[in-house]
C-alpha cells in the first residue's frame, strides 16, 4: 500500500474544516517526505497541536484552498513528493535554501493555477518536464543552485506570462529554445548563467522589450555571432556574455553600446570595440548585403583605384617618423599644460580643504550617536535657499519601486544611527510604515554634481542579495542624502563582538557564520565580476557588513568614500587617509558597538603605497574579517605587551604551534567536533592576507571554495 493511501486512512475527518482530504494528505505527505528538519519548521503539521492546517507554519489559505507553501531557508532534507499536484488552488510554491533533493514530480505541472515556482539553492536533479506548459500562469520561475540536467523544454515558450526566469547554476545544456525571445515577451528578469548551454544565440531574443536589471548569459557555451538584434532590449539592460565561445565583431547598436569590457571577456574569439582585441577581415562576417557596415569594401572605393594625378608615391604624405615626432611634441606640450594648472588648482585648494576636514572633524567630536527621535533630518527652508547659479535636483529615484517624494521623506519621524566623518545615517519611518536609511552627506561643493550624479547612478544600478540597494537620492546646494533599503539587525561587528549595554548577547553559532561568510563573498565576487562596472569597494569592514532578519549578511557603503569625496571637494582615497606613523581611528556609524578600530587593520599592504584600489584590496580585508569571525578577536589583539594586528596574531599562534581552541572565539569552543571545517576556512582566510597581492585568490575562487565546503557539510548530515 502506498504512503499516499496509508496518509489519506489516517487523516481525521475534516468536516469541520474547510480544506479537502485531499489537500490535507498532501501536506501530511510533504512532512512525511522530510527526513531532516533542524529547526522544527513542519512541527506543528499535527492535528493533537493544531487542528487548522491553514495555520500550520509557511500555510496560506483562501476561499478554503491552500494558496501559498513557503518554507525558505531552513534546512530542510527531503524530496518533494507526488501529492503536491492535489493541492489544486496552490499559487506560490517557496523552497528556495533547504537541502531537498530527486527530480521534481510530474504531478507539480498539473497545478495550472501555479503562479510561482521557487525552489533555489536545493539539490533537486533530473530534467526540468516537458510538462511544464501546463503552468500557463506561471510568473516566477527559480530554479537556479541546483543540479538539474538536460535541455530547457522547448514547452517553456507557452508560459507566456513568465516574468522572471532563474535558472543558473545549474547543468542544463543544448540550444535555447526555438521562439525564446518572441514568446516570452512580458519577461523581465533573465538569469542562465553557469550551465552548458550551446548553439547560438537566437536573433529574436532582441525582443524581450520588458527585461530590467541584468541579463545574465555567462558562464555558458554558447558559441556563434552576438545577433545585433540583442541590442534591442532596452538600453538601462546590462547584458552579460562573459565566458562563453562566441566570435566575430561585437556588434555596437542600442544596448550593446557602451559596454565595458567585463560583459565580453572569456570569449577568445570575440573582436572589436570595448575588447582590445582589434578585428582580422575574416573576423567581419556580414549577415546580409542589406545591412552594411561602415568600411565594408562595396562602399568605399580602394586607394589603389583612386589616380594620384602624378604625385609619387614618396610625396602624397609625411614620413612615419615626422608623423610620430608631432604627435610626441604634442602630448608633451598638452601634458605641461596639464601639469601646470594641477599646481595652480592645488594651491588655491589646499588651505580651504584643510579648513573644511578640521570642520568636519570639529563636528564629529561633538556628535551624540543617542537614539534620539529628530521629527526631520533637515529644515525644508535650508535647503531651499540655493544660488541662482547652481543646480538643483529633486529626490532622483534609482529603483521603479520607490513611490515617496522628498516632501513625505521630511515629514518622516527619523532616528540618528549613528555618525562619522562620512556623515549622519538615520533611520526614516514613513507614513505607509516603509522603513528607510538615509545617509546626510551635508552641505559641500556644488561644482561636481555631474561628477556624483554619474557616481551614485552607477552605484544605483548594482542589485545584488547580498549588497545595500541604494533606491534614491537627493541633492541641492544646502544637502545631499543618499536613501538606501534599512538593513534591520545591526552590523557583523556588534553581532560577533557584542556591544556595551547589551542586556543579553547571543554568540553566532558556526552554521550561522558560514553563510555570512558565503554571503559576503557573494556579494564581493558580483561586484568584481558582475557589476555593470568592475566595481571595487576598498573599505570593506564588519561595521559596513549589515545583517537581515534572517542574519543574512548585506555589503554596505559602497563607493561612499568616493561620493564623500566629491562633494566635499577632495580627491582622497582610504590609503591617503592613513598615517603609516599614527594609523587613524575609524568612528563606528553604529552606536554602542565596540571600540573603534584601526582603519589600518583591514587595508592591504600595498594601501600604503598605492592609490588605486584594486580587487586585491577587497580580498584581504576579506581575509581579516574571516580571522575576526573565527577567533572572536578584534583587530587589534594585545600579544604579550605590545598590540598587534590580527593577521599577524594569527600567523604567530601558528608559528607556535598552539592549540586550535586557542585561535578559535571561545564561544565556539563546543563545536570543536567541527573543527576540520574551521581549519577548512582559516586556510582560505590566511591565502587572502598574503602580502603579495597578485598569491591572494579571486574572489570567485573563494565563492566557489566555500560552497565546495557547504556541500561536504551537508553530505556528512
Amino acid at each position: 500500500m502506498s504512503v499516499y493511501v496509508i496518509l489519506l486512512l489516517i487523516v481525521p475527518a475534516v468536516s469541520g474544516l474547510n480544506l479537502t482530504n485531499e489537500e490535507v494528505t498532501a501536506l501530511l505527505s510533504f512532512k512525511s517526505s522530510i527526513s531532516y528538519d533542524p529547526d522544527d519548521s513542519l512541527s506543528n503539521w499535527n492535528f493533537s497541536i493544531d487542528e487548522n492546517p491553514c495555520s500550520w507554519n509557511g500555510i496560506t489559505c483562501k476561499q478554503g484552498k491552500v494558496v501559498s507553501l513557503s518554507i525558505p531557508r531552513k534546512g530542510l532534507v527531503g524530496y518533494l513528493p507526488a501529492a503536491f499536484g492535489s493541492l489544486s488552488s496552490l499559487r506560490h510554491l517557496n523552497l528556495r535554501s533547504n537541502r531537498l533533493f530527486g527530480r521534481l514530480p510530474l504531478e507539480l505541472f498539473f497545478v495550472k493555477s501555479l503562479q510561482s515556482l521557487v525552489l533555489y539553492g536545493n539539490s533537486l536533479s533530473g530534467p526540468l518536464p516537458q510538462e511544464i506548459s501546463n503552468l500557463t500562469s506561471l510568473q516566477n520561475l527559480d530554479l537556479s543552485h541546483n543540479l538539474f540536467t538536460g535541455l530547457i523544454p522547448s514547452s517553456l515558450i507557452r508560459c507566456q506570462r513568465l516574468r522572471s526566469l532563474h535558472l543558473s547554476n545549474n547543468n542544463f545544456s543544448g540550444p535555447l529554445p526555438i521562439g525564446f525571445g518572441r514568446s516570452l515577451v512580458l519577461l523581465e528578469r533573465l538569469d542562465l548563467s553557469f550551465n552548458s548551454l550551446n548553439g547560438s544565440i537566437p536573433g529574436d531574443i532582441g525582443e524581450l522589450s520588458s527585461l530590467q536589471g541584468t541579463v545574465d548569459l555567462s558562464h555558458n557555451l554558447f558559441s556563434g555571432l552576438i545577433p545585433p538584434s540583442l541590442g534591442n532590449v532596452p538600453d538601462n539592460v546590462y547584458i552579460d556574455l562573459s565566458f562563453n565561445n562566441l566570435s566575430g565583431l561585437i556588434p555596437q547598436n542600442g544596448a550593446l553600446v557602451n559596454r565595458g569590457p567585463t560583459a565580453f571577456i572569456g570569449n577568445p574569439a570575440l573582436c572589436g570595440p570595448p575588447l582590445k582585441r582589434p578585428c582580422s577581415s575574416s573576423s567581419v562576417v556580414v549577415s546580409s548585403p542589406s545591412s552594411s557596415l561602415p568600411f565594408q569594401p562595396n562602399n568605399y572605393q580602394p586607394m589603389s583605384s583612386v589616380p594620384n594625378n602624378g604625385i609619387s608615391d614618396n610625396h602624397r604624405g609625411m614620413s612615419k617618423g615626422l608623423v610620430i615626432a608631432i604627435i610626441i611634441s604634442d602630448v608633451i606640450v598638452l601634458f605641461v599644460i596639464a601639469f601646470v594648472f594641477f599646481y595652480c588648482y592645488k594651491r588655491a585648494t589646499s588651505s580651504l580643504r584643510k579648513e573644511k576636514v578640521e570642520e568636519i572633524a570639529s563636528d564629529n567630536n561633538k556628535g551624540n550617536n543617542s537614539r534620539k527621535e529628530c521629527r526631520c533630518f533637515f529644515a525644508k527652508g535650508e535647503s531651499e535657499t540655493i544660488s541662482e547659479d547652481t543646480e538643483q535636483i529633486d529626490l532622483v529615484p534609482l529603483d521603479d519601486r520607490v513611490r515617496f517624494d522628498i516632501d513625505e521623506l521630511l515629514k518622516a519621524s527619523a532616528f540618528v544611527l549613528g555618525k562619522s566623518w562620512m556623515g549622519i545615517v538615520y533611520k526614516v519611518v514613513l507614513e505607509d510604515g516603509l522603513n528607510l536609511a538615509v545617509r546626510r552627506l551635508g552641505e559641500g561643493s556644488s561644482q561636481r554634481l555631474k561628477e556624483f550624479k554619474t557616481e551614485v547612478e552607477a552605484i544605483g544600478k548594482i542589485r545584488h542579495p547580498c549588497i545595500v540597494s541604494l533606491r534614491a537620492y537627493y541633492w541641492s546646494n544646502e544637502e545631499k542624502l543618499l536613501i538606501y533599503d534599512c538593513i534591520p539587525n545591526g552590523n557583523l561587528s556588534a553581532a560577533i563582538h557584542g556591544t556595551p549595554g547589551m542586556v543579553e548577547f547571543k554568540p553566532m553559532p558556526w552554521t550561522m557564520r558560514i553563510n555570512i561568510m558565503r554571503g559576503i563573498a557573494q556579494g564581493l565576487a558580483f561586484l568584481h565580476e558582475f557589476s555593470p562596472k568592475k566595481c571595487v569597494h576598498g573599505d570593506l569592514r564588519p561595521n559596513n557588513i549589515l545583517l537581515g532578519q534572517n542574519m543574512e549578511p548585506y555589503i554596505s557603503d559602497l563607493g561612499l568614500n568616493r561620493l564623500v569625496n566629491i562633494v566635499r571637494g577632495s580627491s582622497l582615497l582610504p590609503s591617503e587617509r592613513i598615517n603609516t606613523d599614527k594609523p587613524q581611528i575609524q568612528q563606528t556609524d553604529v552606536p554602542g558597538s565596540p571600540a573603534p578600530k584601526l582603519g589600518s587593520c583591514y587595508h592591504a599592504p600595498e594601501t600604503l603605497r598605492t592609490l588605486k584600489p584594486s580587487q586585491k584590496w577587497d580580498v584581504y580585508s576579506y581575509g581579516v574579517i574571516l580571522m575576526e569571525m573565527i577567533s572572536g578577536r578584534p583587530p587589534m589583539v594585545l600579544l604579550d605587551t605590545s598590540e598587534v594586528d590580527l593577521v599577524k596574531w594569527v600567523e604567530f599562534c601558528i608559528e607556535q604551534k598552539r592549540p586550535l581552541a586557542d585561535l578559535l572565539d571561545p564561544q565556539l569552543v563546543p563545536e570543536l567536533q567541527k573543527e576540520n571545517e574551521m581549519v577548512y576556512v582559516l586556510k582560505i582566510a590566511l591565502a587572502c592576507v598574503q602580502i603579495n597581492a597578485e598569491r591572494r585568490p579571486s574572489m570567485r575562487n573563494v565563492v566557489d571554495t566555500l560552497d565546495k565546503l557547504t556541500r561536504e557539510i551537508d553530505r556528512s548530515l
